[in-house]
C-alpha cells in the first residue's frame, strides 16, 4: 500500500494524514541524542509525551500562560507547548526526567518532597525545571529572586510558600549550606 493510500484509509476512519517522509529533526534530550521524523510544526510537548514517552512535563494551558509544560532548551527556559520541534533542531533539551542523575533525585526533587512543593504534579515539573533555571544561574538566590523565577508557573492547588521554601532549601543544599526557614529569612533580612 502506498503512502497515498495510507492517508486516504486514515482520513476514511476520521483521522489526520499520516505521512511517514517528514524529515528527521534531530535534538539531545536529557543527554541523548534523539531523532524524530514528525511534522516539523508538532509541538515540542507534543513530541515529548508521545514520540519519545517523556510524560513528565504536562499541559496545563496550552499557551504559555501557566509554566507546565517548561523545559530547558540550550540553558534557557522555553514553554513546550509553544514551540514548534523544528525549532528545536541541533538543541540540547533537558525535562524533569533530565533532573535525577543516576537513580538520585536532584537537591530540587528531594526539597520539593521534604518542603511540602508538590501538590497535585501538574504544576511540579514545570516549577522544578524553572528552579533549575534559577539555580544554573543564581546558585544563592534571595526570596525575591526565587519569586520572580517561579512567576511564570502557576500552581492551582495551594499558596507558593511550600514551593518556595522547597528552592531555597535546595539552593542551600547546592550551596552546602544548612537549610533556612521562611522565618529565618524573614528575620535575617529585617536586620
Amino acid at each position: 500500500m502506498s503512502a497515498a493510500d495510507n492517508a486516504t484509509k486514515d482520513n476514511a476512519n476520521g483521522a489526520a494524514p499520516r505521512i511517514e517522509h517528514w524529515p528527521a529533526i534531530h535534538f539531545t534530550v536529557n543527554g541523548e541524542h534523539r531523532a524524530v521524523n514528525v511534522p516539523p510544526m508538532k509541538r515540542l510537548l507534543d513530541v515529548l509525551r508521545e514520540d519519545l514517552r517523556l510524560t513528565g512535563t504536562k499541559e496545563g494551558c496550552g499557551e504559555g500562560e501557566c509554566g507546565s509544560c517548561s523545559v530547558r532548551m540550550n540553558d534557557e527556559l522555553v514553554n513546550s507547548c509553544l514551540l514548534p520541534v523544528l525549532q528545536a533542531e541541533g538543541a540540547e533539551i533537558q525535562t524533569v526526567e533530565g533532573l535525577a542523575i543516576g537513580g538520585e533525585l536532584h537537591p530540587l526533587q528531594e526539597a520539593f518532597l521534604q518542603h511540602g512543593g508538590a501538590q497535585c504534579g501538574i504544576c511540579t515539573p514545570g516549577m522544578l525545571m524553572a528552579a533549575a533555571q534559577l539555580l544554573a544561574n543564581t546558585p544563592h538566590p534571595s526570596g525575591a529572586e526565587i519569586r520572580e523565577a517561579l512567576a511564570g508557573n502557576l500552581c492551582r492547588c495551594t499558596g507558593f510558600m511550600h514551593i518556595f521554601e522547597s528552592v531555597a532549601a535546595a539552593a542551600d543544599a547546592q550551596n552546602g549550606e544548612p537549610a533556612k526557614t521562611a522565618d529565618t529569612e524573614q528575620t535575617h533580612h529585617a536586620r
